[in-house]
């Protein structure tokens, strides 16, 4: 079995290629190696290697940029384009293809803040209408004959890929200015959704197609949904670090991009992940 993973060196894809190279040929491809946005060479390239299985991470995902002129036409190339591209390709080559989306083309209320893998989208930023229009795209091409995960997570954590050891996800980035010698933090106390633990992540996915469970759109995140306070007090409670927290609401950071208070991905169609704050307390290597 030949697996092709685009994007090896983020912090998913590099968990995705430890988690395939166990018991499969992968071959990863990053910005080293290729453009994305280098259809042509990128249809060569694939169309040379055959793979049974194709796994995008590559995405657009500056969400405050996407509302400005350039990064949403930068998020159109990634987030439309190149799904449409990877789809027509794997469906020439008979290739499976696993596409990750996530949480932002949701807009929850406080009477409706879970969402099941059926639900339609309906995005509140133009990130999240990338990124579902992406999907459209997808699930347009499944209708004609395409084999596809298409899967959703919701605020990536983890071990930074080897080649962006810089990257610096939600948790990270709060320890990294605990170093720096910073003790009061201000968090948003809204926006309630699940946190995902990149290696969790690409276990499931590489579990999802081993079992051939039937194509189609599926939600792999860590259960017990937080807000991002929520699960700052757990970082530093588990971590046993004192500090000071003081609760935002999403206003108060005056940013272009609207997110929603509510966007729970809820999986109804495959083993549930373990809640996220045991899964931080192994990315911190502490045991509760």
């Amino acid at each position: 079995m030949r697996i092709l993973i685009l994007g090896g060196q983020n912090k998913l894809g590099f968990q995705l290629v430890k988690s395939f190279s166990e018991d499969y040929d992968v071959f990863s491809w990053d910005k080293e190696e290729i453009s994305f946005l280098d259809f042509e060479t990128l249809e060569t390239k694939i169309n040379a290697l055959k793979p049974d299985l194709i796994v995008n991470t590559t995405s657009y995902n500056e969400v405050e940029k996407c509302e400005r002129e350039n990064g949403l036409a930068r998020a159109v190339k990634y987030n439309i384009e190149l799904v449409a591209k990877l789809a027509d390709i794997s469906k020439e080559n008979d290739s499976i293809l696993i596409h990750f989306s996530n949480n932002q083309v949701f807009n929850g209320t406080k009477d409706k803040q879970y969402f099941t893998e059926e639900e339609t989208p309906n995005p509140l930023n133009k990130y999240g209408e990338t990124k579902a229009k992406g999907e459209i795209e997808l699930i347009r091409r499944g209708r004609l004959g395409l084999n596809f995960y298409l899967v959703r997570y919701s605020r990536l954590f983890g071990p930074p890929g080897p080649e962006n050891e810089d990257e610096r996800d939600f948790f990270s980035n709060l320890l990294f200015e605990y170093r720096e010698g910073k003790r009061d933090f201000k968090v948003i106390k809204e926006e309630l959704a699940n946190f995902t633990y990149t290696p969790d992540l690409a276990h499931a996915c590489k579990r999802m197609w081993e079992l051939k469970v039937p194509f189609g759109v599926y939600h792999l995140v860590n259960e017990k949904p937080a807000t991002w306070y929520d699960a700052a007090a757990e970082l530093f409670g588990i971590s046993r670090l004192p500090v000071y927290l003081k609760g935002l609401r999403s206003e108060d950071l005056l940013k272009d991009a609207r997110v929603s208070k509510y966007s729970i991905l809820k999986n109804e169609k495959l083993k549930k992940m373990r809640p996220y704050n045991l899964a931080l307390a192994e990315f911190l290597n502490i045991k509760i």
